[in-house]
């Protein structure tokens, strides 16, 4: 059997707020190592019927580049949902939703630039 495996690290200041995230993937003996600005990381737990996430940004990630991974997040859950469920009424109504989502929020920049 096959195993795989992702390591996250983190470095954070004194206030614990992240300086940077790497993860590393562990595939078939081989590993990569990648940077992030951003991570949302989520599990079901079944036996309680609940989600646990953590949800972690460095110092460096703009307000932008937030939109726009919310936006690429949201569209991938999509997807992912429809896979599972096989409800692509419902997948298509979050990606309008996702649109219109960063659709509003680059309104809110240019009006924002405006001033």
């Amino acid at each position: 059997m096959a195993e795989n495996g992702i390591d996250i690290r983190l470095t954070r200041d004194e206030q614990k707020i992240p300086l940077s995230i790497s993860w590393t993937v562990f595939e078939e003996g081989r590993e990569s190592i990648h940077q992030a600005k951003a991570m949302l990381l989520a599990f079901w737990d079944g036996a309680d019927k609940s989600a646990l996430r953590l949800d972690l940004w460095t110092k460096d990630m703009m307000v932008d580049e937030m939109a726009d991974f919310f936006y690429q997040t949201l569209m991938t859950m999509a997807d992912t949902f429809n896979q599972a469920t096989q409800s692509p009424v419902l997948a298509r109504e979050m990606k309008s939703f996702a649109r219109d989502f960063l659709k509003r929020y680059r309104d809110k920049e240019k009006e924002t630039q405006a001033i």
